[in-house]
């Protein structure tokens, strides 16, 4: 899963107001996803990559000149889901140091106030610091219907998974069973943006659940005629578009129906192996 991160970082200090405020942008990836954001260093020429664990890679960029050109991106390309209200926030952020508002008071407490409404609020030591900051108004991001399959393909590659399950069935002769499943997971937040994925592909349903919401197709035919279709057409980037091969390779067994057969259920369980979380962690 990808994370992308908006950050404003307040540092205990000795200037005259008590604080240093910079701003972070970032995206978090797993690191066999290493290579993307070494894609998208070389796109914007700024920022630098960490290896923040065994399996967490992030890009990051710190300088506000360096984050101009973020900002230049996300005004001509905006966000679709309510990160969409974080980055809104961010920018106001961003405005406020660059006409250095962040060196006085008033500006520093706007910039609380402010971050007090994004990503997960103020820290501790921050809530002691300002106890009477009012939030700001988190404001609301319009939830378009998808319009754009390379968006759509790149949200895949992000928070999409292709599953193969294998399921125990007294009904079949070999007593398992092959199910296929395409699904797409986002915050309920983003409960209308979800829905309009089954208006856009014209098949799947959507889950819910406490802080979650999935879009998952798992018929048959919707995969093969509707799914697949358009990933064949935009394709998917990064380490998801393994998953996506062995998935589809699955897929033409089944329709072949080799999966009832007993060297047909052996191949199919040998490339589920491989796949999601049994791939290989380290990038080749």
């Amino acid at each position: 899963m990808v994370k992308v991160v908006f950050i404003p970082v307040f540092i205990k200090n000795n200037n005259k107001i008590g604080w240093a405020v910079k701003i972070e942008f970032e995206i978090r990836l797993h690191v066999k996803d290493k290579v993307l954001l070494e894609e998208i260093q070389n796109y914007f020429q700024v920022g630098n990559i960490f290896i923040n664990s065994r399996q967490g890679v992030s890009f990051r960029i710190q300088s506000p000149k360096d984050l101009a050109k973020i900002i230049d991106l996300l005004d001509l390309y905006p966000l679709r889901t309510q990160k969409l209200s974080d980055y809104i926030l961010f920018k106001e952020v961003f405005n406020l140091i660059l006409n250095k508002q962040h060196l006085t008071l008033s500006g520093l407490h706007k910039i609380v106030a402010i971050k007090a409404s994004m990503n997960l609020g103020l820290s501790e030591s921050l809530q002691a610091a300002f106890p009477d900051v009012i939030p700001r108004i988190r404001p609301l991001a319009n939830n378009p219907s998808i319009i754009d399959p390379e968006w759509l393909t790149g949200f895949a590659a992000a928070e999409g998974c292709f599953f193969v399950h294998i399921f125990k069935s007294p009904t079949h002769k070999l007593k398992e069973g092959v199910q296929l499943e395409f699904n797409l997971t986002q915050h309920n937040r983003d409960e209308l943006l979800m829905k309009s994925l089954i208006e856009f592909f014209n098949c799947g349903n959507l889950q819910m659940s406490k802080n979650a919401c999935m879009y998952r197709v798992t018929n048959i035919p919707d995969i093969a005629e509707k799914i697949m279709p358009l990933f064949e057409k935009y394709p998917i980037y990064g380490a998801k578009s393994k998953d996506f091969a062995d998935f589809y390779k699955v897929l033409e067994m089944v329709k072949l129906k080799k999966h009832l057969t007993k060297e047909g259920l052996e191949q199919i369980r040998i490339i589920k192996a491989g796949m999601n979380t049994g791939r290989s962690e380290m990038p080749t």
